[in-house]
């Protein structure tokens, strides 16, 4: 089975997964061993799941991983354990569709643990690896805790072949993974990367799990996967349980928590009468980290990036940098997000030091520190590769130009890792002159980008402001390419906002001046100084304005801390 095919599987209704969960081995020995020693039982309760109406039946493998079974002495025959039970399910499941389950790996993946992702990915690249070529039509990525190691697995998978890939993460009582990483933002940051489909079971009951789903559904572009709870429901009970489930927008339901052939029996001929619920969006504007969702958009809070973290014309932190410290990364970091800035541009561009290394440092440094996303901000593909792969949720990329290079090597990785990037309209040749050229070089960039699967929801276009002080119309060809962007191509725009005013007296007034014609005209971000109490003022200002800052309606002149 391919990824094209599972999706119109979906389309055709609401699917039901066979459960994973064995009872009856002692806790002291491995479950694989003691799966594979118990072939009759296990077969007899797999058809049992078939036959009382599961679409698709999973291994009994989500525990098989190398560190899993390094406890059992057993890490060296990770490739055959896999590939005996894969057998096992193959072979009682004739003309029934078999995914293969992967799990956690019980360790704690970088940045937030010690065991490299790297090593992650190698990990579940060798499990997946063994169960696709033994016949596994897709895989399930279950029961994680942790969206870094969710990301390993889905990034392994992916490099096996073209398998439809779910991954389904446990939320605890606060709706949050025990990583403290909401729904939404798992959400976001797994369908960008490539999950065919993304779910959910809860620690609370079924109601709380449906009300997950119903906050989450406007935002889903692909289908949506529940692990019920059957705990303490009658069989009928459960049917009206999942019905509210699959109203609120699930098209894949798995067999949680008590879930018996009876529970599947009662539901298979309900939600295979039910009528498919298709995302409502094709792609969404917005980034994320690992514990917070930032959307953007027009109807959306204007979101400021904060600057600092770039070593350009900062001696502190370049001499910090090159002793290979990020004590002022860090300091900037927190300062900046105290400041309240939407998300955080990193550049690492510096002579004398190793750009990958200390981007990579950086990304896993200010993914434990702050909660707000980041913008990968360098001219280097290789480092943009790097940073992206390893950023534990959807960073934005700075930036993907008309330059040939820029579109045929930086475009790709953005696109690969599901990131948003910042289209810059700079082209070989130069600025170009006109906004007629500007606009056209965007085209081209779009253009790229859609061979690539990506929507101008995932770009925001660079107003590539000049100063005014060479070019007196420089900030109205700016405002001009804005108002094309957010009337037309309907993107995200976003501008170097300290450039208008270089070379300039009172710099802050054109800054400030410059920063409000530009919101009016559409600009959705702004790449600034979050230290700057007249630009926060005037973005706090315009949020409330637009009906966007609550904080500042319902308390009154919160924007106050920034004006003097």
């Amino acid at each position: 089975m391919n990824r094209d095919y599972f999706r119109r599987m979906v389309d055709g209704g609401p699917l039901i997964l066979g459960s994973t969960v064995v009872l009856g081995n002692n806790k002291n020995e491995c479950p694989e061993n003691w799966i594979l020693e118990h072939s009759d039982h296990i077969k007899s309760m797999q058809r049992s799941y078939r036959d009382a109406g599961c679409d698709i039946i999973c291994t009994l493998t989500s525990g098989a991983n190398r560190y899993r079974l390094q406890a059992f002495g057993l890490a060296s025959q990770t490739a055959q354990v896999n590939r005996e039970l894969m057998l096992r399910c193959v072979d009682v499941q004739t003309g029934t569709i078999v995914f293969a389950t992967c799990s956690t790996t019980g360790l704690s993946v970088e940045p937030f643990g010690d065991l490299t992702f790297e090593d992650a990915v190698r990990c579940f690249k060798e499990q997946g690896t063994s169960l696709a070529e033994n016949g596994a039509a897709g895989f399930v990525i279950e029961n994680m805790r942790c969206i870094q190691e969710a990301r390993a697995a889905l990034i392994a998978l992916r490099e096996i072949g073209d398998y439809p890939v779910i991954v389904h993460l446990i939320l605890e009582s606060d709706n949050r993974t025990a990583g403290e990483t909401d729904a939404l933002s798992a959400l976001l940051t797994l369908q960008s990367l490539g999950a065919d489909a993304v779910g959910f079971s809860t620690t609370l009951d079924n109601e709380n799990l449906c009300a997950v789903i119903s906050e989450i559904k406007q935002f889903a572009a692909i289908p949506l996967f529940a692990y019920p709870s059957a705990k303490g429901l009658a069989p009928d009970e459960y049917v009206a349980s999942v019905k509210k489930l699959v109203d609120a927008g699930v098209n894949l339901i798995g067999g949680g928590d008590c879930v018996t052939t009876d529970h599947i029996g009662a539901i298979a001929g309900t939600i295979h009468r039910s009528a498919f619920i298709r995302p409502v969006v094709k792609s969404v504007s917005a980034v994320t980290s690992a514990k917070k969702t930032v959307l953007l958009g027009g109807n959306r809070p204007f979101a400021v990036v904060g600057e600092r973290i770039n070593p350009t014309g900062k001696k502190n932190l370049q001499a910090n940098l090159r002793e290979g410290s990020l004590d002022i990364v860090r300091q900037f970091a927190l300062e900046q997000t105290m400041r309240r800035a939407s998300i955080l541009d990193i550049n690492m561009g510096l002579s004398g030091i190793d750009e990958m290394s200390m981007m990579l440092r950086a990304v896993n440094l200010l993914s434990t520190v702050t909660h707000l996303p980041l913008c990968i901000d360098t001219t280097k593909p290789d480092v943009v590769e790097a940073a992206l792969r390893c950023y534990p949720g959807r960073a934005i990329v700075n930036s993907v130009s008309g330059e040939k290079e820029r579109i045929e090597q930086t475009l790709p990785v953005a696109a690969r890792y599901g990131a948003m990037f910042i289209g810059l309209p700079l082209t070989d040749a130069g600025i170009p002159s006109t906004v007629k050229e500007r606009i056209n070089v965007v085209d081209t960039i779009m253009s790229a980008a859609s061979s690539y699967g990506c929507t101008v929801d995932d770009m925001a276009v660079d107003g590539l402001v000049m100063t005014v002080s060479s070019n007196p119309s420089a900030a109205i060809d700016t405002l001009d390419l804005i108002k094309w962007c957010s009337g037309t191509l309907h993107s995200n725009t976003i501008v170097g906002l300290s450039n208008v005013s270089f070379g300039m007296p009172e710099r802050h007034w054109i800054n400030g001046a410059f920063l409000g014609m530009a919101m009016g005209c559409g600009l959705t971000m702004a790449i600034s100084n979050p230290s700057s109490d007249g630009i926060m003022a005037t973005v706090q200002a315009y949020n409330c304005l637009r009906g966007f800052d609550y904080e500042m309606l319902l308390e009154k002149g919160r924007y106050s801390e920034f004006a003097k």
